[in-house]
């Protein structure tokens, strides 16, 4: 019999996660099944009955999306470093009867970066955009790839201060406002981790922040030239990448954490790829 795995969220028809997955299991010979749950909203017990049925069901492991990161994190009996920093979860495994709780976000985004787009981080100027759960989850991953400064601008200032703050002992983070990055000079790398490229908005950063040797990543994905990547563009950028990669590769790190085997990700990703005009 296989092994269960699932994601689930709500809505949740739009997730590649089970394509990735299976694609995952072809590549690498492992014997699983990956379905997609549409997780009730209510009652508020809901997520979490959801969650222990599969387990008895034999589920191994599930990826968590909207909205229900925080509440996995609520059910988790064991969480990783990273997750208890983001308070949030993306990836659970099921053991012994016991909740462990991952999340590899950070982890995905960083290696999208440094592995796949051949940007290292080190020793570089680093500016994300933005100061929500994306943010919180990718922190620890950015700072272990040793930036020599790494900036979070957000709309509100004293949010970006406030998780700063949380985790900056030792660490190069600097809290800004959009306003403050008019005299912060270029950054060779900008990540917009923002909501507004879902809604077509373009956040308020200038482009003066752009460096045209630097990256410009959108978190977002399938969106195509989003109005921060077509800025970044203007401004002359010569990369510029949203986050279909991030996708595959956090998915790829769930695969090993649970399998102990590393998939191949360039064929999902070259497939998942939506061209820029």
């Amino acid at each position: 019999m296989s092994d269960r795995y699932a994601v689930i969220g709500n809505p949740i028809g739009h997730t590649k996660s089970p394509l990735i997955h299976g694609f995952f299991a072809r590549e690498t010979g492992q014997q699983m099944t990956y379905v997609a749950i549409e997780g009730p909203l209510e009652p508020a017990d809901a997520f979490a009955c959801t969650v222990r049925n599969f387990i008895a069901a034999g589920g191994k492991g599930m990826n968590i999306t909207a909205p229900f990161k925080l509440e996995a994190f609520a059910i988790a009996d064991e969480r990783s470093e990273r997750a208890s920093l983001a308070r949030a979860v993306n990836a659970m495994k099921f053991e012994n009867g016991r909740i462990l709780a991952e999340n590899f976000d950070g982890v995905g985004l960083v290696r999208d970066i440094e592995v796949n787009l051949h940007q290292p981080m080190e020793d570089k100027r680093v500016l994300i955009l933005g100061a929500g759960g994306a943010v919180r989850g990718a922190l620890l991953p950015f700072i272990g790839a040793r930036p020599a400064e790494l900036v979070v601008a957000n709309r509100h200032v004293d949010k970006a201060k406030a998780l700063v703050e949380q985790v900056a002992a030792g660490s190069p983070l600097i809290a800004c406002g959009y306003a403050d990055l008019q005299s912060m000079g270029r950054f060779d790398l900008v990540v917009n981790a923002t909501s507004a490229s879902l809604t077509g908005q373009l956040p308020p950063v200038p482009s003066s922040v752009f460096s045209p040797n630097g990256t410009a990543y959108e978190l977002a994905y399938g969106k195509g030239l989003t109005p921060f990547l077509r800025l970044a563009r203007n401004t002359g950028v010569r990369g510029i990448a949203d986050g279909v990669g991030m996708l595959v590769e956090q998915a790829a790190e769930a695969f090993v954490w649970w399998r102990g085997i590393r998939p191949q990700t360039r064929a999902i990703i070259d497939h998942l790829t939506v061209a820029f005009d």
